[in-house]
């Protein structure tokens, strides 16, 4: 069976001699198959957005309906959680969204999936915290520090729920990064892996005999990757969804920190 591992493997399309950045050392900055799938992924996004912008109808087609929906779709998901104050974050939160979903649904039909790399992953949560954290300060100064202690916590608490907000607070962009880093790969690694039973079960049943039995099990494994392959494709799409859910959670405690 080939290595499941394998379709995640980071490698250069267009090697580029690695630059010298003062503070740094040496960065390489090749073009490897993740960044080709981002930029794969963007362009689609621009194309698409293109083609429903360029001639509006007042009836809408089938596109213009899709693009539509999208953009009503996180905008009733940005007010509904952060309220009037959640539209000026909307271009980031459907930026987000579009793009982590595009990666998303990319890898179910190329040998490579960007956010499957926990590199990429990370650095879009780490995106979104440092926005929080910028909002949080801008819109409330010192008052942001209020998200670390709950109004109506007794004081002799204080010693103890400080440090357990401080501490949660920190690890959003980790619990963020893995859980779409996670469910990407490990939802790809599972149909490889029933992908690679058929192929095995088929070559123990071409050895005949009562080996032939080996194809009514190849045949479940079918099953199997048909039912992963479904539902990878809504795991594909409920990770962005979660991904801009969570994100607008956060804008929100930042946005309302004050009133803590």
């Amino acid at each position: 069976m080939a290595d499941p591992m394998h379709q995640f493997e980071v490698k250069p399309v267009v090697e580029i001699p690695p630059v010298n950045v003062p503070g740094l050392g040496l960065v390489d900055l090749s073009i490897t198959n993740s960044v080709v799938a981002m930029f794969v992924a963007a362009t689609m996004i621009i194309l698409f957005f293109s083609v429903v912008t360029a001639s509006p109808k007042v009836v809408p087609g089938r596109l213009q309906v899709v693009g539509e929906g999208m953009f009503s779709f996180i905008d009733d998901l940005a007010t509904g959680i952060i309220g009037p104050q959640g539209r000026a974050f909307f271009p980031f939160v459907f930026t987000l969204f579009i793009f982590l979903l595009a990666m998303n649904m990319l890898g179910m039909f190329t040998v490579f999936t960007a956010t499957a790399q926990l590199a990429v992953a990370l650095t879009f949560a780490l995106m979104s915290f440092l926005l929080v954290v910028v909002v949080g300060l801008v819109r409330n100064g010192l008052g942001f520090f209020k998200l670390f202690l709950p109004s109506g916590v007794p004081w002799y608490l204080w010693w103890l729920v400080v440090p357990i907000e401080v501490i949660s607070f920190l690890l959003r962009p980790v619990t963020l990064s893995l859980r779409l880093f996670g469910n990407m790969l490990g939802g790809h690694v599972a149909m490889k892996v029933f992908a690679g039973f058929i192929v095995s079960l088929s070559a123990v049943a071409s050895a005949g005999g009562v080996a032939y039995l080996a194809y009514v099990a190849a045949v479940l494994a079918f099953g199997g990757v048909l039912a992963l392959t479904a539902l990878e494709f809504l795991v594909a799409f409920l990770q962005a969804f979660v991904f801009a859910v969570l994100t607008c959670v956060y804008l929100n405690d930042a946005v309302h920190a004050g009133d803590h």
